[in-house]
């Protein structure tokens, strides 16, 4: 499992360790991944990803996994989001023919 975000595709940095003598060491920044299940209202179920702490605040400031999805470019989305994307849509039109 790659140490990737799902919503905002941070991965991991790479950096120094400088010490007071100024010697320097390499050092990974790994991004605060989190598994959180978000409730999509569309689809009815709790969709489970691994986000960073920043994804998860993203997402919940644009109103939920929905309307973020919906409202963020295709490009801009990882695979797995873009799947979910795809469920998504496919959901809102079964409802739609099923209503006219």
């Amino acid at each position: 499992m790659s140490r990737r975000c799902r919503i905002t595709g941070k991965t991991v940095l790479t950096g120094n360790n400088v010490s007071h003598a100024n010697n320097k060491t390499r050092r990974r920044f790994l991004p605060n991944l989190q598994v959180a299940s978000v409730l999509s209202d569309t689809l009815g179920a709790s969709v489970r990803l691994r986000m960073s702490t920043r994804g998860i605040r993203t997402v919940e400031s644009k109103g939920g996994i929905d309307a973020f999805l919906l409202g963020t470019p295709n490009r801009r989305l990882e695979p797995e989001a873009l799947a979910i994307k795809r469920r998504l849509l496919r959901a809102q039109a079964k409802r739609a023919a099923a209503q006219a």
